[in-house]
């Protein structure tokens, strides 16, 4: 069926003009003519949103979204809530229902929006998935040329042997120049991202024009579909060492999800979204979404590196002082200016990387790594986990803001994300801890949780456990040597975690945090308080009805 009868068939679209599958360079020179809307507090909607740099088509796309849309519109997010979806659905607020019958009247008003301004829409063929037994075909439907490169940057296309595309197929209708009314259509604001399981349609209206819309919406989508599937959907990284052993590591954004699976050593199969089947790990994407703020271009040379290639995006990074936009060298951008927001991003494809394994696909893993970012400094750096305790700490997905990350945080807070990615999570999380402990205990995969914080106090007190100790112990980890016959463990008195004795190029006076603290006393009252934090939540968040085991 061709895109037009599609349309038309299945969201009634048939006033309007289609731009489909166009080249990234047609797509750049489209989105700097055509994209518009506000840029700026108190600013129309007619202002231009992407521009080019001093390279040209050469080099990226420089975009800016509404101010009031610089990330996530997390408390504008619903599924509707058809009654077969009732019960299966973790509704939560980050994911709320939504009325079926204002939905259907909300997704008619924008089509005869869209039919009645005559508008020129982009589509943009993808799938999100690189294994065909699971792979969804997705049609990117939209006004912005910027959000059609952007799904042509990260999800892969091409496909090859996936069955039923069109009865399988989601569509994204992405209407940013459409003004809800919550009175008339149920909204809490002008602006929704609603997605319908039932029919396969994401309706994304008002001002909602972050590009992360486009990957997260589809994210949460297959963490709905691959469960259902009896696959594992996974917000982590995944890479694979030279012998073939691979490794997946979860972790909330600050733990080093991205910088620990970017090794020399290893190929790459991606940074943040992947399933877990039968046949091994494979990345759902074909792109990388990474935050630029304070990005250190000597130490992520790749970022830096793709920063200057066309067809890639460059999300909310202001221009330099007195300087047009298409006279600058993206290279000279300020990536520490968070005049705009502390969110800024870039989307570029994941051949930008140097190793990637071929179809960003590899094998089942050998090793699990849950990273923390203990702020409070009293985790130890690494523990050994059972499957048990993998199935806690993964559901409780901890970690630690930072005192002066967020206004009003004056010291360490604790942030809990069940499965390391609460807000994209369909199903309960009991149902993603059943299907990573079954696959552990089916493949004999190993697991540690990683503390990538701070050690000899807390922050503003210790200092941060040193990215050379931490790559130490991961890579003893990833070997085998922390489980190996014959290792040698203490248990923490308060957190009853298993730490190792020794590590291969590690003083094994930081294995046990307690012994980094000058006033032990103090370390105990503070690891007292963080059990505490996590049996409250453990306790809030009704984990033990869901199966799951307090082990701490």
């Amino acid at each position: 069926m061709d895109i037009s009868q599609d349309l038309r068939i299945r969201l009634g679209l048939d006033g309007v003009t289609y731009r489909a599958n166009l080249s990234k360079t047609e797509l750049f020179h489209a989105a700097i003519a055509s994209d518009r809307g506000r840029t700026r507090e108190g600013g129309g909607d007619d202002d231009q949103k992407a521009f080019p740099t001093a390279l040209g088509e050469d080099g990226p796309l420089v975009y800016y979204t509404d101010p009031t849309c610089t990330g996530r519109p997390v408390q504008d997010t619903f599924g509707v809530a058809w009654p077969e979806l009732e019960e299966k659905v973790w509704w939560k607020a980050d994911f709320q229902k939504y009325d079926p019958e204002q939905y259907e009247g909300l997704l008619a008003r924008v089509v005869a929006h869209l039919n009645g301004r005559g508008a020129t829409l982009f589509v943009e063929d993808v799938y999100c998935g690189t294994d065909p037994s699971y792979a969804v075909p997705y049609r990117f439907v939209g006004e912005y040329a910027t959000h059609a490169l952007f799904a042509h940057n990260m999800f892969p296309k091409g496909i090859e042997g996936v069955e039923d595309e069109d009865g399988k197929r989601w569509v994204m209708l992405n209407a940013p120049s459409f003004r809800c009314d919550p009175d008339r259509d149920g909204s809490r604001s002008e602006r929704v991202v609603i997605l319908d399981f039932r029919n396969r349609i994401v309706l994304v209206a008002g001002r909602a024009d972050y590009s992360g819309v486009v990957k997260k919406s589809m994210f949460t989508v297959m963490n709905y579909m691959l469960p259902e599937m009896g696959n594992m959907s996974m917000h982590c990284s995944a890479n694979v060492g030279q012998r073939g052993d691979g490794a997946i590591l979860f972790g909330l954004s600050g733990t080093g999800k991205t910088t620990l699976s970017a090794d020399p050593a290893r190929k790459l199969i991606g940074d943040d979204e992947h399933a877990w089947t039968e046949l091994g790990v494979s990345n759902l994407e074909d792109g990388c979404y990474a935050k630029l703020i304070d990005l250190d271009k000597q130490a992520e040379p790749i970022i830096a590196a793709a920063l200057s290639m066309p067809g890639t995006i460059i999300e909310n990074v202001p221009p330099l002082p007195g300087r047009p936009m298409g006279e600058t060298d993206p290279a000279d951008l300020d990536l520490t200016d968070r005049s705009i927001t502390e969110n800024t991003r870039f989307s570029y494809p994941l051949t930008c990387n140097p190793d990637v394994a071929e179809g960003a696909k590899g094998p089942h893993p050998e090793t699990i790594v849950l990273l923390t970012a203990d702020a409070f400094g009293v985790l130890p750096p690494v523990s050994v986990l059972d499957s048990r305790e993998v199935m806690y700490h993964f559901i409780q997905g901890f970690t630690a803001k930072l005192a002066g990350t967020e206004v009003g945080i004056t010291e360490p807070k604790a942030a809990f994300s069940s499965c390391f990615g609460a807000p994209f999570m369909s199903h309960q999380p009991s149902v993603y801890a059943r299907l990573l402990a079954e696959k552990m205990e089916a493949h004999e995969t190993r697991c540690i949780l990683l503390n990538t914080g701070w050690g000899g106090g807390p922050y503003g007190v210790g200092s941060r456990i040193s990215i050379g100790d931490t790559r130490a112990l991961l890579d003893a980890a990833l070997s085998g040597e922390l489980h190996a016959q014959g290792a040698e463990y203490d248990i923490h008195p308060v957190f009853n975690l298993k730490m190792p004795r020794a590590c291969t190029g590690v003083d094994p006076a930081i294995l046990n945090p307690r012994n980094t603290w000058e006033d032990k006393e103090a370390y105990d009252t503070q690891a007292v308080a963080l059990r505490e934090m996590f049996r409250v939540n453990f306790e809030e968040k009704g984990f033990g009805a869901l199966g799951i085991e307090p082990v701490m």
